[in-house]
Protein backbone atom coordinates (compact mmCIF):
# COMPACT_ATOMS: atom_id res chain seq x y z
CA UNK A 1 0.00 0.00 0.00
CA UNK A 2 1.55 3.27 -0.69
CA UNK A 3 2.06 6.11 2.00
CA UNK A 4 1.10 9.24 1.81
CA UNK A 5 4.73 10.56 2.03
CA UNK A 6 6.00 8.67 -0.93
CA UNK A 7 2.79 9.90 -3.32
CA UNK A 8 4.66 12.52 -5.75
CA UNK A 9 1.14 13.67 -6.25
CA UNK A 10 0.22 14.72 -2.52
CA UNK A 11 2.95 17.24 -2.46
CA UNK A 12 2.20 18.76 -5.68
CA UNK A 13 -1.11 19.17 -4.87
CA UNK A 14 -0.93 20.33 -1.06
CA UNK A 15 1.15 23.08 -2.67
CA UNK A 16 -1.34 24.18 -5.33
CA UNK A 17 -3.50 24.33 -2.75
CA UNK A 18 -1.50 26.49 -0.03
CA UNK A 19 0.03 29.00 -2.66
CA UNK A 20 -3.71 29.54 -3.77
CA UNK A 21 -4.37 30.89 -0.09
CA UNK A 22 -1.30 33.03 -0.40
CA UNK A 23 -3.08 34.91 -3.44
CA UNK A 24 -6.45 34.83 -1.81
CA UNK A 25 -6.16 37.91 -0.20
CA UNK A 26 -4.54 40.15 -2.47
CA UNK A 27 -7.46 38.43 -5.31
CA UNK A 28 -10.52 39.01 -2.66
CA UNK A 29 -9.64 42.53 -2.71
CA UNK A 30 -9.65 42.53 -6.79
CA UNK A 31 -13.00 40.69 -6.15
CA UNK A 32 -11.61 37.36 -8.42
CA UNK A 33 -10.99 33.89 -7.70
CA UNK A 34 -7.91 32.29 -8.30
CA UNK A 35 -9.17 30.83 -11.38
CA UNK A 36 -10.36 34.26 -12.59
CA UNK A 37 -7.08 35.58 -11.99
CA UNK A 38 -5.24 33.32 -14.31
CA UNK A 39 -8.01 33.95 -16.74
CA UNK A 40 -7.63 37.56 -16.72
CA UNK A 41 -3.72 37.47 -16.94
CA UNK A 42 -3.66 35.83 -19.76
CA UNK A 43 -6.44 38.82 -21.27
CA UNK A 44 -3.96 41.17 -19.94
CA UNK A 45 -1.36 39.85 -22.02
CA UNK A 46 -3.51 39.02 -25.57
CA UNK A 47 -6.57 41.26 -24.89
CA UNK A 48 -8.58 38.87 -26.84
CA UNK A 49 -8.65 35.17 -27.42
CA UNK A 50 -11.15 32.49 -28.15
CA UNK A 51 -12.48 30.46 -25.46
CA UNK A 52 -10.52 27.34 -27.13
CA UNK A 53 -7.44 28.91 -26.93
CA UNK A 54 -7.85 30.24 -23.09
CA UNK A 55 -9.16 26.89 -22.61
CA UNK A 56 -5.53 25.35 -23.70
CA UNK A 57 -3.53 28.20 -22.35
CA UNK A 58 -5.50 27.44 -18.64
CA UNK A 59 -5.69 23.99 -18.99
CA UNK A 60 -9.60 24.07 -18.13
CA UNK A 61 -12.76 22.27 -20.15
CA UNK A 62 -15.62 24.69 -21.19
CA UNK A 63 -17.59 23.54 -18.65
CA UNK A 64 -15.26 24.91 -16.10
CA UNK A 65 -14.22 27.68 -18.19
CA UNK A 66 -17.75 29.21 -19.33
CA UNK A 67 -19.54 30.04 -16.23
CA UNK A 68 -16.39 31.74 -15.11
CA UNK A 69 -16.66 33.98 -18.07
CA UNK A 70 -19.66 34.62 -17.79
CA UNK A 71 -19.11 35.66 -14.03
CA UNK A 72 -16.28 38.43 -15.67
CA UNK A 73 -18.26 39.28 -17.95
CA UNK A 74 -21.24 40.11 -15.34
CA UNK A 75 -18.68 42.12 -13.70
CA UNK A 76 -17.53 44.05 -16.54
CA UNK A 77 -14.21 42.84 -17.20
CA UNK A 78 -14.64 40.92 -20.43
CA UNK A 79 -16.71 40.58 -23.82
CA UNK A 80 -17.84 37.42 -24.83
CA UNK A 81 -18.83 37.55 -28.99
CA UNK A 82 -19.41 34.80 -31.57
CA UNK A 83 -17.03 35.10 -34.14
CA UNK A 84 -18.56 36.23 -37.90
CA UNK A 85 -16.54 33.94 -39.56
CA UNK A 86 -16.93 31.16 -37.77
CA UNK A 87 -20.25 31.48 -34.99
CA UNK A 88 -18.66 27.86 -33.20
CA UNK A 89 -15.97 30.31 -32.02
CA UNK A 90 -16.75 32.64 -29.15
CA UNK A 91 -13.97 35.73 -28.96
CA UNK A 92 -13.32 36.82 -25.35
CA UNK A 93 -11.93 40.60 -25.45
CA UNK A 94 -10.82 42.57 -22.16
CA UNK A 95 -12.83 45.80 -21.44
CA UNK A 96 -11.40 48.82 -20.27
CA UNK A 97 -12.75 48.17 -17.06
CA UNK A 98 -10.40 44.59 -17.09
CA UNK A 99 -7.44 46.04 -18.41
CA UNK A 100 -8.10 49.19 -15.52
CA UNK A 101 -7.65 46.16 -13.37
CA UNK A 102 -4.35 45.06 -14.28
CA UNK A 103 -2.55 47.58 -12.51
CA UNK A 104 -4.31 46.84 -9.38
CA UNK A 105 -3.21 43.28 -9.81
CA UNK A 106 0.46 44.39 -10.80
CA UNK A 107 3.12 43.09 -7.97
CA UNK A 108 0.85 40.10 -6.78
CA UNK A 109 2.48 37.16 -7.62
CA UNK A 110 6.08 38.85 -7.05
CA UNK A 111 4.67 39.36 -3.29
CA UNK A 112 3.63 35.76 -3.70
CA UNK A 113 6.87 34.73 -4.20
CA UNK A 114 8.66 36.43 -2.05
CA UNK A 115 6.35 35.04 0.77
CA UNK A 116 7.61 31.68 0.11
CA UNK A 117 11.58 32.29 0.88
CA UNK A 118 13.19 30.91 -2.16
CA UNK A 119 16.56 30.99 -3.98
CA UNK A 120 16.17 32.70 -7.21
CA UNK A 121 17.51 29.46 -8.90
CA UNK A 122 15.68 27.20 -6.89
CA UNK A 123 12.17 29.31 -8.69
CA UNK A 124 13.82 28.14 -12.11
CA UNK A 125 14.09 25.04 -11.34
CA UNK A 126 10.63 24.79 -9.98
CA UNK A 127 9.40 26.55 -13.31
CA UNK A 128 11.08 23.87 -15.65
CA UNK A 129 10.14 20.93 -13.97
CA UNK A 130 6.51 21.44 -12.90
CA UNK A 131 6.34 22.67 -16.84
CA UNK A 132 8.25 19.40 -17.74
CA UNK A 133 6.08 16.81 -15.55
CA UNK A 134 2.79 19.22 -16.97
CA UNK A 135 3.90 18.89 -21.06
CA UNK A 136 4.35 15.21 -20.14
CA UNK A 137 1.15 14.79 -18.36
CA UNK A 138 -0.71 16.56 -20.91
CA UNK A 139 1.05 15.07 -24.10
CA UNK A 140 0.42 11.33 -22.83
CA UNK A 141 -3.04 12.53 -22.75
CA UNK A 142 -3.38 13.77 -25.76
CA UNK A 143 -1.98 10.70 -27.34
CA UNK A 144 -3.61 8.57 -24.73
CA UNK A 145 -0.33 6.82 -24.28
CA UNK A 146 0.11 4.75 -20.34
CA UNK A 147 3.55 3.82 -18.89
CA UNK A 148 1.74 2.50 -15.99
CA UNK A 149 3.73 -0.87 -14.68
CA UNK A 150 0.52 -1.72 -13.24
CA UNK A 151 -1.24 -1.95 -16.18
CA UNK A 152 -3.83 0.26 -15.70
Amino acid sequence: MPKIDTELCFPMYACTKEMIKLYTPFLDSLGLTYTQYITMTVLWEKKQAKVKELGEVLYLNSATLTPLLKKLESKGLLTRNRMKSDERNVLVQITQAGEDLEARASGISEIVLRQLGLEENEVKVLFILSHKILNKLVTEKEDGESDSELGF
